[in-house]
């Protein structure tokens, strides 16, 4: 298992996967299968370009991508010490390996290289027990709950928000 930034050459693979999570887990992500499945893969080439601030990541089994999930930086001066862990999905066939621990640490290096990333978020929708408890397990704390976050299928979904501070850097590091 390797894990690398992904680039325009991995849009295919990229989508692919996307689509089986937004099939298998609609209520575990924002966009919908519909919206996603219309979009041309030159989009999803240019989501996947590199840009300051937003790191798409690939757990590879072999040539295989197996597991995705995004950095985001916050972009304003008084949120820039921030930075969002999203669109995380492990494929079906990949469950249960200790993947997406191992891609979350990645993601969570990744922000700690960020000059001036003190804190990162994530969200996860309620009742998303694995999830939450794996996030609990690398240092993320639940602090509240948004009522009716989703809606997928005409049924309502809250999401948990979650945040951790990284590791304050020692002087002269």
């Amino acid at each position: 298992m390797h894990i690398r930034r992904l680039a325009p050459s991995d849009a295919e693979a990229f989508q692919s996967l996307r689509l089986e999570g937004l099939r298998e887990a609609p209520a575990a992500f924002t966009a919908s299968f519909e919206e996603e499945s219309a979009l041309p893969l030159s989009e999803i080439e240019r989501r996947l370009l590199p840009v300051p601030g937003r790191h798409c990541f690939g757990a590879f089994d072999g040539a295989a991508l197996v597991a995705t999930a995004r950095v985001e930086r916050d972009s304003s001066a008084k949120q820039s010490h921030r930075a969002h862990i999203r669109g995380v999905y492990v494929a079906l066939s990949h469950r249960g390996q200790g993947v997406a621990r191992r891609l979350l640490a990645h993601c969570l290096q990744c922000a700690a290289s960020l000059h001036g990333v003190s804190h990162v978020n994530l969200a996860v929708t309620a009742g998303n027990a694995p999830a939450q408890r794996l996030y609990e397990s690398m240092g993320f704390k639940a602090w509240g709950c948004e009522p009716a976050a989703l809606v997928v299928g005409g049924v309502l979904y809250d999401e948990i928000p979650m945040s951790m501070q990284l590791a304050p850097a020692r002087a002269g590091a």
